[in-house]
């Protein structure tokens, strides 16, 4: 199993799937509009401006599980991570990633790079997950890991 058999929907509500990053690094990021945290837009934007040529991917989950800190609908969502911050990296439409309706890609993410003290949970937004060219998962970031913190483990797997 990878990353690779799940299939996710964009902000306009297309159904697609993972398979199409297929031999590239991907980072996905569960985030939020509305958190003390959600400046990090702007290093996820810069590592993807730099590094997409090279193939990266950075995959955006806007949640609402924290704090209620992404309350949105996809248009406001799309609209916001734009204006505020000029992503253009890939943004999906907003999901669960802890309790009994978290996404079942989540639920692979979280099954297979486990947080602090083994456990799964997801913490807060902006949570790291980093994905091998072969769509596997190499590691887990905390939220408070600065985006361009994990440049030197991108370019590894790049």
């Amino acid at each position: 199993m990878s990353v690779y058999d799940f299939s996710v929907k964009t902000l306009a509500g297309e159904e697609v799937s993972l398979e199409q990053y297929k031999g590239k690094v991907v980072l996905i990021v569960n985030t939020a509009s509305k958190c003390g945290l959600t400046p990090q837009y702007e290093g996820l934007e810069s590592l993807y401006k730099e590094m997409n040529s090279q193939g990266l991917e950075v995959l955006g989950f806007p949640c609402n599980q924290f704090g209620q800190q992404e309350p949105g609908d996809s248009s406001d969502i799309s609209s916001f991570c734009l204006k505020n911050y000029g992503v253009s990296f890939p943004m999906f439409e907003k999901i669960e990633v802890n309790g009994s309706g978290t996404h079942p890609l989540y639920k692979y993410l979280k099954g297979e790079a486990k947080g602090l003290m083994g456990s799964e949970n997801i913490k807060w937004n902006f949570t790291k997950f980093l994905i091998s060219k072969d769509g596997k998962v190499i590691d887990r970031f905390a939220p408070t890991t600065k985006p361009e913190k994990l440049k030197s483990d991108i370019e590894k797997l790049l």
